[in-house]
């Protein structure tokens, strides 16, 4: 009797032994568990979203030509070669590598808000310069060549002339000073950024005046690019004189309301002031010919 006794004594021993085995392997699963989590939850919450973060662009391509003793060194960039409306407006900057002001980025990844204090800093720090590409030049050398033209203008509209100027792409200009192209340099050379955020803030700017001579386009929101709303209006409205005549959507939009006669482009203000531009070196070569021929 006490045998028997000992003997189930003993088998419930070993099923309360066995039982309880996956009970003490438990909690090392768990622990690992935990483990994984704690390491997923230091990590930043952008990389568990999948985001890259991007470095901001930096001053050490310009340091690096200051050491060498090149000065001034400028950056360069344009904002406007997408929309339908509207000219290409260039800028050109000189930081002061002693007083840059905090927060320079690509202005694409820059809120208005932010576009818009930094453009003042900027202005009150540095040296800028603005030029223009009017539609009419848009449609007349095509939109590569006169961003290229006013990127040109800007630098040489600078208050003191750069020894080296850096431009945002892979198309040098034809400056008097040295000229190197960086693709994506608004997002990489600090004062290619710089130049961004005063050539985006100008554009937006100016958007917004001609929205008030030529309401109904709603250039005031999307400062002329090819957005539904924009596309809307271009085909209930037709072109106005701010319109780049040859873009797809324009030229749909002028064959709908004037489909039997050609267009009559009028010239707007920037226009006008590229056609005074060329007139007057056009004048000045030929001048300059008179006189090399009575020389001779």
């Amino acid at each position: 009797m006490h045998r028997a006794t000992g003997a189930r004594t003993v088998q419930a021993m070993i099923r309360d032994k066995s039982a309880r085995k996956p009970a003490k392997a438990a909690p090392k699963k768990s622990k690992a568990k935990n483990e994984v989590k704690a390491k997923a939850d230091k990590q930043p919450k952008a990389a568990a979203r999948g985001i890259i973060a991007v470095a901001p662009p930096s001053f050490r391509r310009e340091r690096a030509l200051i050491k060498a003793g090149v000065w001034p060194v400028a950056g360069c960039d344009e904002a406007g070669r997408g929309p339908l409306a509207g000219p290409v407006v260039a800028a050109a900057v000189i930081l002061d590598p002693n007083r840059i002001p905090r927060g320079i980025d690509d202005s694409k990844r820059l809120t208005a808000e932010q576009r818009e204090k930094l453009f003042e800093k900027i202005c009150a720090t540095a040296s800028v310069s603005v030029a223009f590409a009017s539609p009419a030049r848009i449609d007349r050398d095509n939109i590569l060549r006169a961003s290229l033209w006013a990127l040109k203008r800007a630098v040489e509209a600078l208050p003191e002339a750069p020894r080296h100027v850096f431009v945002d792409g892979r198309d040098q200009l034809n400056t008097t000073c040295e000229c190197e192209a960086v693709i994506g340099g608004d997002g990489l050379v600090l004062s290619i950024a710089a130049a961004s955020i005063i050539a985006k803030v100008t554009r937006d700017r100016l958007m917004c005046a001609l929205a008030q001579d030529c309401p109904g386009y709603g250039f005031e929101q999307h400062k002329g690019y090819g957005v539904p709303g924009h596309l809307e209006a271009l085909s209930r409205l037709g072109p106005s004189i701010h319109h780049r005549s040859f873009f797809a959507p324009v030229v749909a939009a002028r064959e709908k309301h004037m489909p039997m006669r050609e267009a009559t482009i009028e010239h707007d203000l920037f226009s006008r002031l590229d056609l005074e531009v060329d007139v007057n070196l056009e004048v000045e070569a030929n001048a300059t010919s008179d006189r090399a021929e009575s020389r001779g």
